[in-house]
């Protein structure tokens, strides 16, 4: 009873630990568009968000070798990184975005506020 119990209990742990990893299409995709649209974005325009979108590039890059090589698991992992960093670029981007608005809106305030205090302006 004991012998058949570890054979059991071994067979179990083989099944958890060797079976195989499905293809990441889904993250691949997911990755591949959230880098695309940062691109989009402007972000290789974008100090702070260039970096992340190089990163998400390589990173999907690695990932494809990495399925290539039939080692899905490394090349999930790859891909929810990818992303992680596609779409941080694409928050960086949007903040600077809208940082420059702010800062227009701004100037486009205080030039009206000039033209309204001027001499002769009409009340």
């Amino acid at each position: 009873m004991g012998g058949l119990l570890g054979a059991v209990a071994t067979s179990a742990v083989a099944l958890g630990c060797g079976g195989s990893y499905p293809a990441p299409s889904q993250h691949l995709a997911d990755a591949q568009s959230a880098e695309r649209s940062a691109a989009e974005l402007g972000a290789a325009n974008q100090p702070k968000a260039q970096l992340h979108l190089q990163l998400a590039h390589e990173q999907i890059g690695m990932a494809n070798a990495a399925i290539r090589d039939g080692d899905n698991e490394k090349a999930d992992r790859m891909l929810i990184r990818a992303r992680s960093d596609a779409e941080l670029a694409i928050a960086l981007t949007r903040e600077e975005g809208a940082k420059v608005s702010e800062q227009g809106a701004i100037i486009q305030s205080n030039t009206q506020n000039s033209t309204n205090a001027s001499p002769g302006a009409q009340p």
